[in-house]
């Protein structure tokens, strides 16, 4: 799922390995548009989860040099790095877990229960499979993760709340090293003295 075409999936086996050398996982990877007007977009979030502006320069530049030594992409492209955003998409059994209790839709590749697409709310993950609470239901679904092709959070009032209380936490941690920065100067800073 991170990577749909076996283009997508050459190029993750390229950079999965630069992303994780520079701190940061790929969410998802996918060559976009025709011929002359291509976009290599790539989802990426540090360990953590978040992926500021300044995350997504260094990576773009350490995926960068690696594309222009490979070359691994016939004729030109335009190279996109980008946080994940609030309403995401889900393409790791991880995923599933971590947002837990939130609404969600996934597509699969078969028929399950008489159909291919669903929406509810996550409820894990057990073992290799995603759990899912669906409206009406009283049983939580099993989907096998396998059989997922495309699964994104649903833009909620809910979702939209922890994506505010996200920012505000990062804002308030990047003001108190600011301030103590401020305070107290760093050892390189009293070392050139």
């Amino acid at each position: 799922m991170r990577g749909k075409t076996p283009e997508d999936r050459r190029l993750l086996e390229l950079l999965d390995e630069v992303a994780l050398a520079a701190g940061y996982e790929i969410v998802r990877l996918r060559m976009m548009g025709g011929v002359g007007r291509r976009t290599l977009q790539i989802m990426a979030e540090r360990p953590d989860g978040d992926m500021a502006v300044e995350d997504c320069v260094r990576l773009s530049r350490a995926v960068g040099e690696v594309l222009d030594a490979a070359d691994p992409i016939a004729g030109d492209y335009r190279l996109e790095v980008s946080s994940p955003g609030v309403d995401r998409p889900l393409t790791r059994l991880k995923d599933f877990d971590t947002y837990s209790g939130f609404e969600a839709r996934i597509e699969l590749d078969r028929l399950a229960e008489g159909r291919k697409r669903f929406k509810g709310q996550l409820a894990g993950v057990e073992e290799a499979s995603v759990m899912i609470d669906l409206e009406g239901e009283t049983e939580t679904t099993l989907i096998p993760f396998a059989w997922i092709t495309d699964a994104k959070l649903s833009l909620t009032d809910e979702l939209l709340k922890k994506g505010a209380e996200t920012r505000a936490q990062r804002l308030t941690e990047a003001e108190a090293a600011e301030a103590d920065d401020l305070e107290h100067p760093s050892q390189s800073s009293e070392e050139e003295a």
